[in-house]
């Protein structure tokens, strides 16, 4: 199948980009790496009457140090992101997930603001975003809003951007002595479409846990904090009885959503075995 008709403008900077967005409101998207976009109109999925693309609008891509936190702008490819030293030193959840996403030559094209703004919930940055709680960086004519992660992630394919707004850039602070972070995933075939995963992020100071945050990819219906884990995780000591209780609140009461790769039960049994393998990486580096 092709794609319904559409109109085409290229953004020459921000503000064009901005201007467009504020003139169309919802019949326009965002055009950026289009590796999800272009198969979903495609495939009828999705029908925007206008195409914003940003792709030569300057100043969206790169990474900076920004103090307490790294910037990274929302035209970053993922290709950069996994070779970029300041992502691996100041952000290793986000270096540890970067390899998962898709395969080379969609990591070549594809983008960090195209897949936030998309919050699939199988795909891995909403879920790393989600787990350090990263904060959003939206801007719209004549102004600029920062959300959190989990202010942003409303529901499946939504988030609180409006149709005004470009998500411009998403800042994550940087890594703590004391915190140990973990993404693992697991698909039929690397690179492909995830049948789970976990990303998990956590304190611990003098032998306890804290500050646990864990998000599951491809369960529920959102990028969603996987809350009775965590829960059975703060404030504990790591031991094995902890992590069979953390693996065991992934139970029926958990939102699962069964797809084509596996049904909502395998997903539940795959996050509980990601969950202690997680947890078991976390521990030998104690």
């Amino acid at each position: 199948m092709k794609a319904p008709a559409f109109q085409y403008t290229q953004a020459k900077d921000l503000a064009h980009a901005l201007e467009l967005l504020a003139t169309h409101g919802p019949a326009a998207q965002v055009l950026a790496g289009g590796q999800s976009l272009l198969p979903m109109m495609n495939l009828r999925l999705a029908a925007p009457e206008w195409l914003v693309d940003i792709n030569e609008v300057p100043g969206l891509a790169g990474v900076s140090d920004v103090g307490q936190a790294i910037r990274v702008g929302a035209m970053t490819r993922h290709r950069a992101l996994q070779a970029d030293p300041l992502v691996a030193q100041h952000v290793p959840l986000l270096a540890q997930a970067v390899p998962y996403v898709a395969h080379a030559a969609i990591r070549n094209r594809g983008t960090m603001g195209g897949s936030l703004a998309l919050a699939d919930p199988a795909a891995e940055y909403p879920a790393v975003a989600l787990a350090l709680n990263a904060t959003m960086v939206l801007a719209r004519a004549g102004s600029e809003r920062r959300v959190l992660a989990q202010d942003f992630f409303v529901d499946l394919y939504q988030t609180a951007r409006q149709a005004d707004e470009l998500l411009v850039a998403v800042e994550f602070d940087k890594v703590q002595p004391t915190q140990r972070a973990v993404f693992t995933e697991l698909a039929r075939r690397h690179g492909d479409y995830a049948m789970a995963g976990l990303a998990l992020s956590m304190h611990v100071s003098q032998g306890q846990a804290n500050r646990v945050r864990v998000v599951p990819l491809a369960l529920g219906s959102k990028p969603a904090l996987l809350e009775p884990v965590m829960r059975c995780l703060e404030g504990k000591a790591l031991t094995a009885e902890v992590v069979r209780l953390a693996q065991a609140a992934i139970n029926e009461q958990v939102e699962a959503q069964g797809d084509t790769h596996a049904s909502a039960a395998t997903k539940r049994h795959l996050t509980r075995v990601l969950l202690g393998r997680a947890l078991q990486q976390v521990m030998e580096t104690l």
